[in-house]
């Protein structure tokens, strides 16, 4: 059982609206941190995969009415797209009954689905979270190697040894590729979708080229589009916009692509051991990946990340944009004695951010000069937290 830091913001939100949506891919931990959530107090669970469950929802309204004095968890509420009307109906009854908040927990493993669902019919009645994998600090700084190898869920993060945990992997990307893609978008050949997956971890980190993927899956522009959106769309994927702003330069304006999760990577690029993993080419481009979700992970709600490059060579790996108006910017470096190169310097000229950090792999924050500290990444994911 890890204690995750989304729990007391997922208590607040409830304390304050009447649903709340909580998002992550599957067997990410949802369940459990809604169990956790309503340990002592009255809750009624209900897992719309179980056809059993699904049947005490042949007459919704019926049944959740006489619900209001509860916590309802609505578990993969995707499946019963149609409950969505049934709810709003539900938590206007509520509230004329003076019950205004904490009715309904509603769990999901896509973004696409539920916020499209609820869009209309939700809209100023919930709020949104999304659980992310295991980070650092509910892992534990000590085992960071471990994290960065396995990835962050639970289940391959405990596993008994790296081979089980690459075993569940596997096993976590067939699942996802035979039984839950299907559920969310058209039907697509589960190996042609493994082969472009594996094209995604190969290429972590780099710009997205979706031509150039196109035509080494041999689809039509459209069709990979269609891929990358909906594994960004089942939080698998995440595409990390260019920070776009007026500074009379030539801007790179494409999105860098990434395999959120470093495990995932790991496991579709057949890497078993953190010594592998050193010597394999993608070693840099995982740990940038590992890096800036673990920042985004620890960040305030509403940060907003970026990358920053121009044709000249000026460039930032991770801007974060906090939601009070601070910019920060953040070089990823995997050496243990890291050197800030020009382009950063040339990039943070251009941008002003307000703070200046270089993570690297190592144990003790030092600076580097002009405002630059290089520093352990769980003592940023600390600093960022803070902010």
């Amino acid at each position: 059982m890890f204690s995750r830091r989304l729990l007391p913001l997922l208590a607040d939100e409830l304390a304050h609206n009447p649903a709340v949506a909580l998002l992550g891919p599957r067997q990410v931990g949802k369940t459990t941190l809604a169990m956790e959530l309503a340990r002592g107090m009255p809750v009624v669970y209900l897992d719309l995969e179980s056809e059993r469950d699904r049947a005490k929802l042949s007459e919704p309204e019926l049944y959740l009415s006489g619900l209001h004095d509860k916590l309802v968890v609505l578990d993969e509420v995707h499946r019963v797209p149609s409950l969505f009307p049934v709810l709003r109906g539900q938590i206007d009854q509520a509230r004329r009954e003076g019950r205004r908040h904490g009715l309904y927990l509603l769990l999901g493993s896509a973004s696409l689905d539920l916020l499209s669902q609820s869009g209309e019919t939700l809209a100023g009645r919930i709020a949104y979270l999304e659980l992310a994998p295991l980070m650092l600090s509910e892992a534990g700084p000590a085992l960071q190697d471990s994290l960065w190898l396995r990835g962050g869920f639970p289940d391959s993060f405990s596993a008994s040894s790296d081979a089980r945990s690459l075993q569940w992997r596997r096993n976590f990307i067939r699942t996802y590729l035979e039984r839950d893609v299907p559920q969310f978008g058209p039907r697509i050949a589960a190996e042609t979708l493994r082969r472009f997956w594996t094209m995604l971890a190969h290429q972590q980190g780099g710009m997205l080229n979706v031509a150039q993927l196109a035509r080494n899956l041999g689809v039509d522009a459209k069709t990979a589009q269609g891929y990358i959106d909906l594994l960004c769309d089942l939080l698998l994927v995440r595409r990390l916009q260019p920070w776009h702003a007026n500074v009379g330069k030539r801007l790179v304006k494409s999105p860098k692509v990434y395999v959120r999760d470093s495990g995932l990577v790991h496991a579709l690029l057949d890497i078993p051991s953190v010594d592998t993993l050193l010597s394999h080419p993608v070693v840099g481009a995982s740990w940038e990946g590992f890096v800036l979700e673990n920042l985004l992970a620890a960040a305030p709600l509403g940060t907003l990340p970026y990358f920053y490059r121009t044709s000249g060579g000026a460039e930032v790996d991770v801007l974060l944009a906090l939601p009070h108006g601070e910019l920060w910017a953040v070089e990823v470096k995997r050496s243990l004695s890291p050197k800030v190169e020009r382009g950063f310097h040339a990039a943070c000229a251009d941008v002003l951010p307000v703070r200046k950090r270089v993570v690297y792999p190592g144990q003790e924050a030092y600076p580097l000069g002009h405002d630059i500290m290089a520093m352990p990444l769980a003592q940023l994911c600390d600093e960022i937290a803070a902010a």
